[in-house]
């Protein structure tokens, strides 16, 4: 059976082991520590580049957003000006229409008119 002074040896040699395992995780840790650091400061770099392109990419939107309004109130004369030109030719159509009926009228009444007097003749 060993000592109490080899036992105590053997303890403090263990210790020591274990005070280097330690020092070596604390280092470990900390390598760890510095490197989860990085990979933050990176990730908020491409962050920051994506965050750049979407702003850049929503004033396309915007831009592409006002071409289109603006191409859309361009449609919306087109049609307005289409719409009136339907008006004035139905304006147009109703009044030939009307003096053509009243022509077939008067003609209608000319004929019954020639044949109601070669009649009682």
């Amino acid at each position: 059976m060993p000592s109490v002074e080899e036992r105590v040896a053997y303890l403090e040699g263990r210790l020591e082991d274990h005070a280097g395992v330690v020092s070596e995780l604390r280092g470990s840790v900390s390598d760890v520590r510095d490197n989860v650091t990085d990979l933050r400061e990176q990730m908020d770099r491409r962050f920051d580049a994506l965050d750049g392109r979407f702003t850049a990419i929503d004033r396309r939107f915007e831009t592409f957003d006002g071409r289109i309004v603006a191409r859309d109130q361009q449609v919306d004369r087109r049609f307005d000006a289409i719409d009136r030109r339907f008006d004035s030719l139905e304006e147009k159509v109703n009044r030939y229409f009307t003096w053509l009926v009243g022509i077939q009228v008067a003609a209608l009444v000319a004929i019954i008119g020639t044949f109601v007097g070669a009649y009682y003749r």
